[in-house]
């Protein structure tokens, strides 16, 4: 009896420790030095947005940094409906020989209860509303987020003399963000309805393209995309589309860039793939159907390749921030949108990236500052 009391009071103090790692502190203190809290049990306070290819906690204010904000992702098999719509990553290939080894993280059990349930469905709720909106969903999201924080001290894909990837950055979008979020409870939950009034007159009677599956299951989104590249010869850019989209094997072809029609909200079961690679780092195209219909595939395909083009580069130099890499990503998408037919085109932040109405010498500017005010307020980037 006596053992039995020691070890229920032993188990008790060992809950108590771990109740008292948790670590409070805000995310402007952890996007400027994330790596004092690798590995740490956090809580913070922030407003989680899912967008097209974002899952962030950002601050209340802006912290002034590259990137703003921590990545945010479900322990894997969470099978939650909130996140990215898609997202582009870089990850050893079953082949990689060079110096890269895989860190050894402790795991998150996830609190799945009401709170959770509640904070997944308020932002895998789609923007209600005509026209094409790509990873738009109704609200942000305000709460008290507690998780494992990952971090690394540089999110730059690092590479050798040859250009040869050694080291794979961080975390997230191009493997861009330098903290990721493991989600073990969140609550306090306060939802904003963004505001898309700005939308509302220009994709009125315009088709759709987000909020449904596709309407072909046998659609070929690589083969559409590669299609309307080919359309472009002589058009302003129409060289980058056809490079970008190029990246993606043909039928049959293994060249070590796939596409996964899975969760975008999920740490990898896998920090190594399964297969090889003709340079040995396989890049990934992670797509949720459920939410991308076909022509939002086939635009998908035009911004992933922008961004797995990037990765791939051979250079030896630091890459461009992700600031650049997603407004030269958005720049394409825009340009397929328009090529593809598409009368309009909206961003999840509200802004209105396309409309065919626009006067000549307005459209430009237009698209500029569209993709400006995205990245700074909703994606929380900067140059």
């Amino acid at each position: 009896m006596k053992r039995a009391l020691f070890l229920g009071l032993l188990l008790c103090g060992l809950a108590a420790a771990a109740g008292a790692q948790v670590v409070d502190t805000d995310v402007c203190a952890i996007v400027k030095n994330p790596v004092s809290f690798d590995g740490k049990i956090v809580r913070i306070k922030g407003i989680a947005v899912a967008g097209y290819d974002q899952f962030i906690i950002k601050d209340a204010n802006v912290c002034g940094f590259p990137v703003d904000g921590i990545w945010l992702e479900y322990p894997t098999g969470t099978h939650g409906k909130a996140g990215a719509v898609a997202l582009v990553t870089a990850q050893p290939a079953r082949n990689y020989s060079g110096p890269y080894k895989a860190p050894t993280r402790t795991p998150v059990v996830l609190d799945k209860g009401k709170d959770f349930k509640t904070f997944d469905s308020l932002l895998s709720q789609p923007r209600k509303g005509p026209g094409m909106c790509l990873g738009c969903v109704k609200s942000s999201v305000s709460a008290t987020f507690v998780g494992r924080l990952d971090a690394v001290a540089s999110a730059t894909l690092k590479r050798d003399k040859d250009g040869k990837i050694t080291d794979f950055g961080g975390f997230g979008n191009a493997n861009a963000y330098p903290a990721r979020l493991v989600l073990q409870s969140v609550a306090d939950i306060t939802p904003k309805d963004i505001d898309y009034s700005k939308q509302a007159a220009a994709l009125a009677g315009d088709r759709g393209g987000f909020g449904g599956p596709p309407s072909n299951s046998m659609f070929d989104a690589v083969a559409a995309a590669q299609k309307l590249a080919q359309s472009m010869v002589g058009v302003p850019a129409g060289d980058t589309v056809q490079k970008d989209v190029a990246v993606f094997p043909k039928s049959g072809e293994h060249n070590g860039v796939v596409i996964n029609y899975t969760f975008t909200n999920e740490i990898p079961k896998d920090e190594v793939a399964q297969k090889d690679a003709p340079d040995g780092v396989q890049y990934n195209c992670i797509m949720n159907l459920d939410r991308l219909d076909n022509n939002a595939q086939m635009l998908t395909i035009v911004h992933a390749g922008h961004h797995i083009a990037d990765l791939k580069a051979s250079g030896t130099g630091d890459a461009a921030p992700l600031f650049v890499g997603e407004y030269n990503a958005w720049t394409m998408t825009v340009l397929g949108a328009v090529m593809s037919g598409q009368k309009t085109l909206g961003l999840p932040g509200g802004e209105l990236l396309w409309n065919s109405a626009w006067e000549q010498g307005d459209r430009n500017t237009n698209i500029d500052n569209a993709i400006r005010d995205f990245l700074s307020k909703s994606a929380a980037l900067s140059q």
